[in-house]
């Protein structure tokens, strides 16, 4: 792991990778790695497809990598990355470990090598995985420079770090003859994209001052301290339900309920955890503690959903 401290050469390599922040890639991995389990789960050994799952998980990390480095250089131009006043890790473009000119080379080559990954998937699952695919691209540029300033960043997460990923992994692992819309597998999108939104939640929960001083209207703006913790908790909380309800109807029994609330326990409870933690934080830098043990949490909620598809 590179450190962050003010010792780094320019445009080096060490550079690029703090800019690509690796710690956001369990965002990327885990609607994937869900997506995975339930194309194992619907079609069996017999109908998974290795090589479009490969693909699906480099795509989005490449994506994730992509939207990081759109965020570095559009917050930095507009003055968003104050150094003297930032309170979340230091970001490149704002540190000039990166030049402007450079990291516009950079977000535009992450973004064609995103497309030049992604497009074998026409194969796997048709034409339209362009569109897909091209959607992705555009609103990744347009989070940064449009949506988060609107209060609809939680929105695109939703789509984007849920249903998206989840479903269309499961829709292209599977052959043609299986490839289907299942109600399940949209409402684990669902539930995917809320668990990942928590990551957003702090970290517009942290800068919520800055961002109002700045006219970046967040969701976290909008609804106020106390909301915005109470909105925290039940993301995660509302998800476990959804959960519950996509796995319910092939499981409806006692022993299925014991199993999945014996699967989910952990989660819930490092969540609820997390979650008394950031209301006595309140504000300031120390909240990115609650920014990494959020992302350990959702780390663990891939898994355990993961597992609950695979063998509940």
């Amino acid at each position: 792991m590179v450190p962050e401290n003010d010792y780094i050469k320019t445009n080096s390599l060490n550079a690029w990778i703090l800019a690509a922040r690796p710690k956001t890639l369990t965002g990327a991995m885990v609607p994937v790695m869900i997506g995975t389990a339930w194309a194992w789960k619907i079609g069996g050994a017999a109908n998974f497809r290795i090589l479009p799952a490969i693909l699906c998980f480099l795509f989005a990390f490449l994506m994730q990598i992509d939207s990081n480095l759109i965020n570095d250089y559009f917050d930095c131009v507009k003055g968003n990355d104050d150094r003297s006043t930032r309170l979340g890790p230091k970001r490149a473009c704002s540190e000039g470990w990166i030049t402007l000119p450079a990291m516009r080379i950079g977000l535009v080559i992450t973004s064609l090598l995103a497309c030049f990954i992604g497009l074998p998937l026409i194969i796997y699952g048709g034409w339209e995985m362009i569109i897909v695919g091209a959607i992705c691209v555009l609103f990744a540029f347009l989070y940064t420079t449009y949506f988060s300033y609107l209060g609809l960043g939680d929105l695109l997460v939703l789509v984007f770090f849920g249903i998206v990923p989840v479903v269309f992994t499961t829709y292209v692992i599977l052959p043609d003859h299986v490839q289907a819309f299942q109600l399940e597998v949209f409402i684990t999108g669902i539930a995917c994209g809320l668990v990942i939104d928590t990551l957003l939640v702090v970290n517009n929960y942290r800068d919520r001052d800055n961002d109002k001083r700045d006219g970046k209207i967040t969701l976290i703006v909008r609804l106020g301290t106390k909301r915005a913790e109470k909105f925290y908790s039940a993301l995660g909380i509302f998800a476990y339900f959804l959960m519950f309800y996509a796995l319910f109807f092939s499981n409806n029994n006692l022993l299925f309920t014991l199993l999945f609330i014996l699967f989910y326990t952990p989660y819930i409870l490092l969540h609820k955890r997390t979650a008394n933690f950031m209301v006595r934080i309140n504000q300031g830098k120390d909240l990115n503690i609650v920014l990494a043990k959020t992302a350990r949490n959702i780390l663990i909620y891939g898994i355990t959903t993961s597992a609950a598809i695979l063998f509940l």
